[in-house]
C-alpha cells in the first residue's frame, strides 16, 4: 500500500529501511524523545519491520519524501477494533527534516486511515513531558491532554512526567 500526499509518501515498510532506523534510533536525543531504553541495530530493526510491525493489531508505514528518501515512520499499534481504539506512533528523527510539514501531513494521513478505514473512535499517544516540541505539535493537530503519569518516565538518572493525549473521531476534521 502506498499513500501519496503533497510532501510525503506513506509506503509499506521494507527490510532495507532497517539501516535508516538503526542509525537514527541510536541517537541519544531520539532515544530520549521516543523512550527507547536499549540501543538497536539493523537486525533488530529488520525484525521490527518484518515481524513486529506486521502484527494483526498494527499498521506501520515508512514516511518518505516525494523522491523516496526516508524521513521516518508512523503507525497504528494496539489496534482494538472491539473498542474502536488505537495508539499512534510517529517518528521523524532527523532534526533537519522536522518543522517542514512532513509530520503534519503524515499524521493527518494516518488519522484519516484510523478514523475512516478502520472506524476507530479514539486515537491516543503518550509523550514525554520534557519533549515540549512534541506536545505542541500534537496539540496543534488537535490532540488533547487527558492525563499525566507523574514521574512515569526515567532517562539518564532523571524522572519526567509522561503525558497521555488523545483525539476522538468527532474532533477530527
Amino acid at each position: 500500500m502506498e499513500i501519496k500526499g503533497t510532501k510525503i509518501i506513506l509506503r509499506e515498510q521494507r527490510a532495507e529501511d532497517a539501516k535508516f532506523f538503526a542509525h537514527w534510533f541510536n541517537q541519544p536525543k531520539v532515544m530520549f524523545q521516543c523512550g527507547f531504553t536499549e540501543p538497536t541495530d539493523e537486525e533488530k530493526e529488520r525484525t521490527n519491520i518484518l515481524i513486529n510491525h506486521r502484527r494483526e493489531d498494527a499498521l506501520w508505514f515508512t514516511i518518505t519524501d516525494l523522491e523516496g528518501n526516508i524521513i521516518g515512520e508512523t503507525g497504528l499499534l494496539r489496534m482494538f477494533p472491539a473498542w474502536h481504539c488505537t495508539d499512534l506512533s510517529i517518528i521523524i528523527p532527523d532534526p533537519k527534516k522536522q518543522h517542514q510539514g512532513y509530520g503534519s501531513e503524515a499524521i493527518r494521513k494516518i488519522l484519516d486511515i484510523a478514523f475512516h478505514q478502520y472506524e476507530m473512535n479514539r486515537v491516543s499517544i503518550g509523550v514525554v513531558a520534557l519533549n515540549t516540541n512534541a506536545l505542541s505539535f500534537y496539540k496543534k493537530i488537535g490532540f488533547k491532554e487527558e492525563g499525566i503519569q507523574e514521574q512515569g518516565y526515567y532517562y539518564e538518572g532523571k524522572y519526567s512526567d509522561f503525558v497521555m493525549m488523545r483525539i476522538l473521531r468527532q474532533e477530527w476534521k
